[in-house]
């Protein structure tokens, strides 16, 4: 994956980065920690501008993330329960689960955005309750942008920094986001076979 995504910023430069930015955030298996890093790298050899590289990367995963968003806000959180309901053990989430969920989130919604913006896989996966919690669309991409611009800024300015090392990013943050992956997938796993319906829902 490393050389399709070199050779595809290569090519395209800041439309690469944002499109690459944009898949990313809707397909999290596609690391930004290569993305931005590589990024920052070319713009340290001069081929591309540094805040254009940041603007590009904000706005893909700005784009990214907000597709979840607009998703779940559309469904809503009556519609999503139902759907949860009626998928039982593939959903692996009960009503009480979403109402824990949703009440939580209503408490500590922007701190939940800004701090998940800076997690792998949880990234993606925060914009679903910001939606179903119908946060205020322009919060919602206040919050988002400013934990985007922290997470592209480290990334890019360590492969601007290290420039001909950027790979050493890549050596140690690559695995960290791949870890979180795992977890994330065997804790859904867990709960598919340990799924276990409260009530009959008819």
């Amino acid at each position: 994956m490393s050389d399709f995504i070199i050779g595809f910023i290569t090519d395209w430069g800041y439309l690469g980065i944002f499109l690459m930015m944009v898949l990313e955030n809707i397909f999290p298996p596609i690391p930004s920690e290569l993305i931005m890093p590589f990024a920052g790298y070319v713009a340290a050899q001069g081929d591309l501008n540094l805040v254009g590289v940041l603007i590009a990367g904000m706005a893909g995963s700005l784009l990214g993330t907000s597709a979840w968003y607009v998703a779940a806000r559309l469904m809503g959180i009556e519609r999503f329960t139902w759907l949860c309901n009626r998928l039982g053990r593939i959903a692996t989430l009960s009503e009480h689960d979403i109402d824990m969920a949703y009440h939580w989130f209503a408490r500590y919604g922007a701190l939940a955005v800004l701090v998940g913006r800076l997690i792998p896989a949880i990234r993606t996966l925060i914009s679903v309750p910001a939606g179903l919690a119908a946060m205020p669309v322009w919060r919602f991409l206040g919050i988002s942008a400013l934990g985007t611009l922290v997470w592209t800024g480290i990334l890019t300015a360590a492969g601007y920094v290290l420039d001909a090392g950027y790979h050493v990013v890549e050596a140690w943050i690559d695995p960290v986001s791949t870890g979180v992956v795992i977890l994330v997938v065997l804790l859904y796993i867990w709960r598919f076979l340990t799924w276990k319906p409260i009530k009959d829902i008819g």
